[in-house]
């Protein structure tokens, strides 16, 4: 068995089980780390054992009592837990308890800020370093330091619970964890960093087993669908090489797509419907834009905003021309949360040069790639602006 595996697959279970035993967060973190360095010692010598949770569990409960034995405030609660490691039944199973649920819905709670919710979720359930998170994000590391304690801070301030929102909460509260999810994705995907956005899907893959939610499943789907093109993404999707696409990925993302759609409606099925149209096509010209368009409306009832507004229009421009296209565009002009978006102008920048009219194209492309927050989607727009300069 694979030592990175094993860590991989346990710490966050570890990590949740002490967090519900502890109350604390930063003292889980911390006898998870030692748990795992014992480990990194001792299993390369003895072998790695046949139940590694429980070793890993055992282990981390005897940390815990060493660094509370160091701290008079918690005499009391060391004298419990003393008592409770020293009576402790030998974990049974695999070793560790699936808490993990509890964990997301922490790391994800509304109290938090949202920029620190996929960060955190990637901290603790992922097992990312703070420098691993602050790449993920693109920032510096004494940033993603400083945007951690204060969420881990909140955390211990605000006494958010470590617990699963009764029923009656989970339609409030489980978009927040899948936001927090996504934007992991997304980060992911844009940055061309393929090991950050398949460790979205492993964790969405997680949550479902948790959590078999029709929404749950339509964030998987839709990640799944996505990720399926993650070779061919530095073209447009009309020229995308579909034989480069992941159809494996493709076939399943469907599947899941279809169920999570059954009984209803949510956005993020809707999305993974529109994406599953795009894969399951065989070639652009066979996309079914109208299908495509009528799922946008159902999407702008259920979860309306600019950039859905957006991409309704494009497929719009799609299904009854470019005019059509740009008039809803630049009825849009005047939303605040475009204003910084390099898609949109990307956008009408494509559906200009599609009308032939390539001196607004050039300039629209050029704002574009002066919002473009990855060097990754500044050379994808580069190449779309020097086409149209080249047949100048």
């Amino acid at each position: 068995m694979d030592v990175g595996q094993v860590f991989r697959e346990e710490r966050g279970r570890l990590l949740a089980t002490l967090v519900k035993r502890f109350g604390d967060l930063d003292l889980a973190e911390e006898v998870t780390s030692d748990a795992i360095e014992a480990a990194l010692k001792h299993w390369p010598v003895d072998g790695v054992p046949d139940r590694p949770g429980a070793w890993l569990l055992t282990t981390a409960r005897r940390k815990a009592v060493d660094r509370l034995r160091r701290d008079q405030v918690h005499a009391a609660r060391l004298a419990l837990l003393q008592v409770e490691v020293d009576r402790a039944d030998p974990p049974t199973g695999d070793g560790l308890p699936d808490e993990r649920l509890e964990l997301f819905f922490t790391c994800a709670h509304p109290a938090l800020a949202e920029e620190d919710r996929g960060a955190l979720t990637l901290r603790c359930l992922a097992g990312f370093t703070t420098p691993e998170v602050a790449r993920a994000y693109l920032v510096p590391v004494t940033t993603m330091q400083q945007r951690i304690v204060r969420a881990k801070k909140k955390i211990k301030e605000a006494r958010i619970p470590f617990r699963v929102p009764d029923p009656h909460e989970l339609p409030e509260r489980l978009p927040g964890v899948l936001q927090a999810v996504y934007s992991i994705f997304t980060e992911g995907y844009a940055a061309q960093r393929d090991d950050l956005a398949g460790e979205a899907i492993r964790l969405a893959r997680i949550l479902r087993g948790l959590l078999p939610d029709r929404e749950v499943t339509g964030l998987l789907a839709l990640m799944l669908l996505i990720h399926a093109r993650r070779d061919a993404r530095a073209e447009l999707l009309e020229d995308q090489d579909r034989a480069l696409w992941d159809h494996d990925m493709i076939n399943e993302g469907s599947a899941l797509a279809e169920r999570a759609l059954t009984g209803g409606h949510g956005p993020y099925g809707v999305q993974a419907a529109i994406n599953a149209l795009h894969d399951e096509a065989p070639d652009f010209g066979s996309t079914d834009w109208p299908q495509i368009v009528a799922l946008y409306d159902v999407l702008t009832t259920l979860a309306p905003s600019p950039v859905v507004a957006l991409n309704r229009a494009a497929a719009i421009a799609m299904r009854d021309g470019a005019e059509t296209g740009l008039a809803l565009l630049d009825a849009l002009a005047g939303e605040p949360r475009l204003r910084d978006y390099h898609p949109y102008r990307a956008a009408r920048a494509d559906l200009l040069h599609r009308l032939g009219r390539d001196a607004e194209a050039v300039q629209a492309y050029r704002e574009a790639i002066a919002l473009a927050g990855t060097e990754s989607e500044q050379d994808f727009l580069r190449r779309r602006l020097t086409a149209i300069e080249g047949q100048s």
